[in-house]
């Protein structure tokens, strides 16, 4: 394998993780759950992928990644038992193929409450009050589910080491390891946001997509606590956020299609969200469908006031008013860079 072949096929972002998912050590099957895609689609993407690179098989994918610095020999290699925790979604946590009996939802709740700021010592006040907000259980129950928490992420090793450990400060999720989706959902992001700098909007699209994959339904459902409450609101953001930003470099690419089907969604899913029907009626727009785009508007606007009680924002407003005075086949361009400077994340 020769170095011109990564000058010639730029690599892209799901062409990075692979190599790094199989430079592991990782199986089909396991690379296909840690990244949230069907198994025949790792098969294939692999293969074509290979084809691409002068790659005549794994071993030599392996060998690739090394040679690259995508996986460093020694490091971050695949072991069996591994510990994997999803917070994207149902709490759920697996060792191996294993799956964990994570107990009960307050215990579930104190798991997730560490497991989001790992490496981090939280104190039993903060867990009290983050878990059970103001109905505080009496005794020592903290220390009880700490205990029965680490009994069941203990890998089946003999060693002694716990995955929560204690000092006088508090608790700690020691992340060292562990494949937390909260941490690879940032990592896919910044390298999106490396792309967009780069000036490679399809991988940045094709990265913000990855991220969302991510996501299996709302973040930490059912679970308790103001704690629970205030990180499922944020990661909820997130993943707004990220939407926002792979409408927009569809609409940059030209995939207006693409975006206004993906906005369509969002916009269900979150009806009084102003900036994502202001996008949604930029790429409607685009597309040469003003009147839908201005039914959008109508729509929100209704929403807001009949449910809300308020009048859209300014941001909303401005949008429309460049809609109704600007031709969009010829002078959109220049309007747009103003009227929706406050549209993305």
């Amino acid at each position: 394998m020769t170095s011109t072949s990564v000058d010639a096929q730029p690599l892209s972002i799901r062409d990075h993780d692979l190599l790094r998912a199989v430079g592991r050590g990782l199986t089909d099957s396991e690379i296909a759950d840690s990244m949230a895609m069907p198994r025949t689609a790792v098969e294939s993407h692999l293969g074509h992928m290979c084809a691409r690179l002068g790659l005549r098989d794994r071993a030599a994918a392996i060998i690739y990644a090394f040679d690259h610095g995508i996986v460093i020999p020694g490091q971050g290699l695949a072991v069996d038992g591994q510990l994997r925790i999803c917070l994207l979604g149902p709490l759920r946590a697996w060792r191996g193929e294993r799956q964990l009996d994570l107990g009960p939802i307050r215990q579930q709740a104190l798991l997730a409450a560490l497991a989001l700021r790992p490496d981090t010592t939280v104190g039993q006040r903060d867990l009290l009050d983050g878990v059970w907000g103001l109905d505080q259980p009496l005794g020592n129950v903290v220390q009880v589910y700490v205990y029965r928490l680490r009994k069941c992420l203990q890998a089946d090793t003999g060693k002694s080491d716990s995955m929560i450990g204690r000092d006088r400060w508090g608790y700690r999720f020691r992340g060292a390891g562990v494949l937390l989706d909260t941490v690879r959902l940032e990592e896919i992001a910044d390298e999106a946001a490396a792309a967009e700098k780069a000036g490679d909007l399809a991988s940045a699209a094709q990265g913000c997509g990855r991220a969302l994959e991510l996501f299996h339904g709302e973040p930490l459902v059912g679970l308790p606590g103001p704690f629970a409450d205030m990180e499922r609101l944020r990661l909820t953001d997130r993943r707004i956020a990220l939407s926002q930003r792979k409408a927009q470099y569809q609409l940059r690419l030209g995939r207006h299609a693409e975006a206004i089907d993906e906005l369509r969604a969002l916009a269900r899913t979150h009806p009084y969200s102003e900036p994502v029907a202001a996008l949604l009626m930029r790429a409607l727009s685009r597309a040469d469908r003003r009147a839908d785009a201005l039914a959008v508007f109508a729509e929100i606007r209704r929403r807001l006031v009949d449910d809300l009680g308020v009048e859209p924002g300014e941001q909303l407003r401005r949008v429309r008013r460049v809609m109704l005075h600007e031709d969009a086949a010829t002078r959109w361009p220049h309007a747009e860079a103003n009227a929706f400077s406050s549209c993305g994340t």
